[in-house]
C-alpha cells in the first residue's frame, strides 16, 4: 500500500481534546456548508438582557470562552469527565462555575436558577431543563440528530447511534415539559472531508458514530476510501441538526 496512505492512518495518533477541531478545521482539510441560522449570534443576542446563565455541555468550554461578557451569575456543566478539567482550567479564570454531572434527569443545579440555558450539541432531559429555567426564560439548543453522517455508517455496515433523534422529538418532548417552543428549524448542511486522515482524526473525536468500531478490522474499505479521495479530491456528507428556541411561561 502507498506510504501516503499508512502515514494518513495514523491520524489518531494526534492529541483531541476538549471540543477543538482546529487540527483538521483550521488546516482546511474538513470544510461544513452553512446554516440559515447562527447559534452564536442567537445566544449572543439573549445575552444582553440575561442576569443568570448556563452552559449547558459546555465541552472544553471553548465556545463559551468566546460569548463574553457574561451575565452576572454564569455556571456550565460538562457530563464527559475527560473534558471537566479542560473546561476549569479554560473558564473558572473567567469567572464560570464549572459543574461535572452524570445524568441529564439530575443535575446539579437550583429550581428555576436560569433565565437563559444555551446548549449546543449535548444531551438533555426536557423536564429538567423546565425545573432549572426561571419563568419567563429561555433555553436555547442546537441539536446534532440521528441522521447526521449517516453514510458514514453505511460505508462500514454500523448501525446509527441515535436512530430517530430528529426536530420533531425534542420539540415533543420540551412541549411535554411544559415549555412553548418560539422557533423550530432542522436541515442538513454538507461535511467535506479532503483526506482520509481528517476523516480518521473526526472519528476519534466522536467515537459514538461508529459504535463498536476499530480502524485496525477496516484497512480494506478505508484503503478503497483513500483512493476515492485521491481521485476526487474529497467525500460529502450529510449533517443533520436542528435548532430550538423555547419559552417557559
Amino acid at each position: 500500500m502507498e506510504q501516503d496512505f499508512l502515514n494518513q492512518l495514523k491520524a489518531t495518533d494526534e492529541i483531541f481534546e476538549g471540543w477543538d477541531f482546529s487540527y483538521v478545521s483550521e488546516t482546511g482539510r474538513i470544510a461544513t456548508s452553512l446554516l440559515t441560522w447562527s447559534y452564536g449570534s442567537i445566544v449572543k443576542s439573549k445575552m444582553a438582557s440575561a442576569t443568570s446563565m448556563l452552559d449547558m455541555g459546555t465541552g472544553g468550554g471553548e465556545l463559551l470562552s468566546y460569548l463574553r461578557p457574561y451575565p452576572q451569575h454564569i455556571k456550565a456543566t460538562e457530563g464527559y469527565q475527560p473534558n471537566v478539567s479542560v473546561a476549569k482550567n479554560r473558564l473558572e479564570p473567567l469567572g464560570v462555575t464549572v459543574l461535572p454531572f452524570e445524568e441529564d434527569h439530575d443535575l446539579p443545579l437550583e429550581n428555576e436558577e436560569f433565565d437563559l440555558i444555551i446548549n449546543k450539541h449535548d444531551s438533555f432531559d426536557a423536564t429538567e431543563v423546565n425545573r432549572i429555567l426561571k419563568s419567563g426564560g429561555t433555553f436555547i439548543t442546537q441539536q446534532v440528530g440521528g441522521d447526521d453522517c449517516r453514510e458514514i455508517n453505511e460505508w462500514f455496515n454500523v448501525p446509527v447511534s441515535y436512530e430517530g433523534w430528529n426536530l420533531e422529538k425534542a420539540e415533543n418532548q420540551l412541549k411535554g415539559a411544559g415549555l412553548r417552543v418560539v422557533t423550530a428549524k432542522e436541515e442538513f448542511p454538507t461535511q467535506r472531508f479532503y483526506d482520509l486522515g481528517a476523516l480518521l482524526y473526526y472519528l476519534k473525536a466522536i467515537p459514538w458514530q461508529l459504535e463498536g468500531w476499530k480502524q485496525e478490522d477496516h484497512e480494506d474499505e478505508l484503503y478503497q476510501m483513500y483512493l476515492r479521495m485521491k481521485k476526487e479530491g474529497y467525500i460529502d456528507v450529510a449533517q443533520h441538526r436542528f435548532l430550538l428556541i423555547c419559552e417557559k411561561l
